[in-house]
């Protein structure tokens, strides 16, 4: 599978390296930018398949790239690559609707082995922060609510936020559950509201990491 990447980072040699890395195994770098609104202006333009995101940038940082970017209504994935383990970070990052969160030292083939993975329709955090990611989602940081955070769901929203957090995407769960797009999608609206959060990712992120397909499977 050929992908399209869109790489947008202020170091220029970091960009040249990652192009040719890439570029060996067969993902095509269709425009790399140092500068954030530019690389805006690119996406529109070019609609890659994944955005490549630097987090820390002159101007206009990672995050508000990432809000312009879903503001202007571009939907394909997009993943901040970086050097940042902050814990804030990478929340903002899920909250504002980042696909991934990779980190600048990964193996080349583990990075090729994330991407395709996320435009495939999963969420992929970089295993290093996998300790991070569970404590803020466990009930230290933004990403849990107070109490369960499952227990103003129905029994059909359970089953399709489950269905949310092994990454299908709204026609999958529709056609696996015998209803429409349109229903899924009101039942997705439904939950992201009970959930307090803010996008479908963030909402897969809580379920995977409390274990709703166990709790599912208890309550049976």
């Amino acid at each position: 599978m050929s992908l399209r990447v869109l790489l947008i980072d202020d170091h220029t040699l970091f960009r040249v390296g990652l192009e040719g890395l890439l570029a060996h195994r067969s993902i095509e770098v269709i425009a790399s930018i140092g500068d954030g609104r530019v690389g805006l202006q690119r996406a529109e333009e070019l609609k890659p398949d994944v955005v490549l995101l630097d987090m820390r940038m002159p101007d206009i940082n990672g995050i508000g790239v990432l809000r312009k970017l879903r503001e202007s209504g571009f939907e394909n994935p997009v993943v901040m690559l970086t050097t940042s383990t902050d814990e804030r970070d990478l929340v903002e990052s899920l909250r504002n609707g980042a696909q991934g969160y990779l980190l600048k030292d990964m193996e080349p083939d583990q990075l090729v082995m994330a991407l395709r993975d996320i435009v495939s329709g999963k969420t992929v955090v970089a295993p290093d922060l996998a300790p991070v990611l569970a404590k803020v989602v466990q009930g230290d940081g933004s990403l849990a609510n107070k109490t369960s955070p499952f227990d103003e769901l129905t029994p059909r929203e359970s089953e399709i936020l489950s269905l949310l957090a092994e990454g299908q995407s709204n026609k999958v769960i529709a056609r696996n559950l015998g209803i429409s797009d349109g229903t899924v999608k009101l039942h997705v609206k439904a939950i992201l509201r009970k959930l307090g959060v803010h996008s479908r990712v963030e909402a897969a992120v809580i379920a995977v990491e409390q274990g709703l397909r166990s709790n599912r499977e208890n309550n049976q």
